[in-house]
């Protein structure tokens, strides 16, 4: 399965793309980013611009066409400070989900900040000593406290670089009273939560965003040792943060723009990011900087990953929309247990080794196993009839891509797969082509055998072999235990399959 996270963010927006396995692992198959600045002279007056908003349409929509040209089957995405603060962000959701198709969902920022712990945690070892996690983005900054690995604080403040650059650093270089006015206003406002951090001894922080990321490339640069393709766990010290930040501070935009390391596209920015990273440096006493270049987008993936895992398994096990139709109904309706797949794989071996002497075609196979999955779906409505109520669920639940006789056949497979067998006079069974009563009839015999070979629902009957020695089929039975139960329950149902093979069947378990 394909998933994309997109971070729609108050200075980028960003996309990751994943193949996703059934296990839960995945491999980025592709990045995309796009500065289009949604926070930029919005987020002190509480109202994105209508440029802000067309530039973000724009981006989404290229995103998505990028996506789905790479095969992504789900694209989940988030929206933090620039949009959930912005009086009319709801506008900008409205206008995304008409334009583009896409539904945004607009996250808090404690929520910004697990997320990122979620991101940081798989690219990072946090275990050992405490580690705080700063990501600083345009319209607000994430501080996550790690102990022993794990979250103690989630915070998140608006002070984010675009809005203290468009209240604070307005001279080119900037004022030293501006730098003053700054450092004062982030005293009052993370004075008392790093006061709260201090006792923990936090001696490395770990720096996740674009503008942390793009400080610590240009220590690198000065120092000598340019981070180049590998910046995630490149470390720089917090003596050359402190520098950085007074050349940033002392350089106009011309200046700013010919440091080697700096991306253009922050010169604006970067200044306001280094004052707030030196300020918690050196607040904290904290030695080292740590770049990580995963956050939050790569936290959406992993937090979808995690809530969707059977959703996953079935995109890894049926390759079509009629498979992952049939078992979102069985999720939806409780079937998440080992029965259904277990005696699906029975059935089908069954009808593998039994094909020549069923007389159907090749596609009643792929209804079988569907038959399979869904025969205990009527366990949702009533026990005792059950069978029946699968039919019902089966035959008027949202499956898609059948037509009205394949789902008679897979509904009337799963009714007969107990008691009373097909009959002439039901109702139901009556008005199918006789081609397709035929049909029911093998599938019923076959899930009739492999029910039975599951009867205590422990998976002791592991696989079944077929011979046949003339007019007589003996189905061999391979065990992990006392199947006893099985063997009993699947001689008691075999007069079905007799009926249709027109043969003895007899049941055994292997010596």
């Amino acid at each position: 399965m394909r998933i994309a996270a997109v971070d729609v963010g108050s200075n980028s927006i960003h996309m990751v793309v994943a193949q996703v396995e059934a296990d839960g692992r995945f491999r980025v198959l592709d990045r995309a980013k796009d500065m289009v600045r949604l926070g930029r002279k919005t987020l002190n007056k509480g109202k994105l611009s209508a440029e802000a908003i067309d530039a973000g349409v724009r981006t989404l929509a290229a995103f998505r066409t990028l996506a789905e040209r790479q095969g992504v089957s789900r694209i989940t995405a988030v929206a933090t400070s620039a949009v959930r603060e912005a009086s009319n962000g709801g506008d900008f959701i409205e206008r995304v989900e008409a334009d583009v198709g896409l539904r945004v969902k607009v996250i808090p920022g404690r929520e910004e900040a697990r997320l990122i712990y979620l991101g940081v945690r798989h690219a990072i070892d946090l275990s050992g000593k405490p580690m705080l996690i700063v990501d600083i983005g345009g319209g607000s900054v994430e501080f996550i406290l790690t102990e022993k690995g794990e979250p103690v604080a989630l915070e998140s403040h608006k002070i984010g670089v675009a809005r203290l650059s468009e209240r604070f650093l307005l001279g080119d270089p900037p004022e030293a009273r501006e730098i003053a006015a700054l450092e004062a206003f982030l005293a009052d406002q993370l004075d008392p939560m790093l006061s709260d951090f201090r006792p923990h001894r936090v001696r490395r922080v770990v720096g996740t965003s674009g503008t942390m990321l793009n400080l610590i490339a240009l220590a690198g640069h000065l120092r000598g040792e340019p981070p180049e393709l590998h910046l995630n766990n490149f470390t720089v010290t917090g003596l050359e943060i402190a520098k950085v930040r007074r050349l940033l501070t002392r350089a106009d935009r011309d200046e700013r723009l010919k440091l080697r390391g700096l991306d253009a596209k922050r010169v604006d920015l970067i200044t306001a990011g280094a004052v707030l990273t030196d300020f918690v440096l050196q607040r904290l006493g904290a030695k080292q900087l740590v770049a990580c270049t995963w956050a939050l987008r790569e936290g959406v993936l992993l937090d979808f990953i995690s809530r969707h895992r059977k959703h996953i398994e079935e995109n890894e096990r049926f390759g079509t929309p009629r498979g992952r139709s049939v078992a979102r109904l069985a999720r939806h309706l409780g079937e998440t247990g080992e029965h259904g797949p277990r005696i699906a794989r029975l059935a089908l071996r069954l009808f593998d080794q039994l094909a020549p002497l069923l007389r159907v075609d090749a596609g009643a196979r792929e209804l079988l196993e569907y038959a399979a999955l869904l025969h205990d779906v009527g366990h949702h409505i009533d026990h005792a009839n059950h069978h029946r109520h699968s039919y019902y669920l089966i035959t008027n639940g949202e499956l898609f891509g059948f037509d009205r006789e394949e789902l008679e056949i897979i509904g009337l497979a799963a009714r007969y797969h107990r008691k009373a067998a097909p009959k002439a006079t039901d109702a139901e069974f009556r008005r199918l082509p006789q081609k397709a009563k035929h049909t029911v009839r093998v599938l019923s015999a076959l899930l009739r055998i492999a029910d039975a070979l599951d009867r205590t629902h422990y998976g002791v009957v592991r696989d079944v072999a077929v011979a046949r020695r003339g007019e007589r089929v003996t189905l061999q039975l391979t065990t992990a235990g006392d199947a006893q139960l099985e063997l009993w329950d699947a001689k008691q149902r075999a007069g079905l399959l007799q009926d249709v093979l027109g043969l003895a069947v007899d049941v055994r378990v292997s010596p």
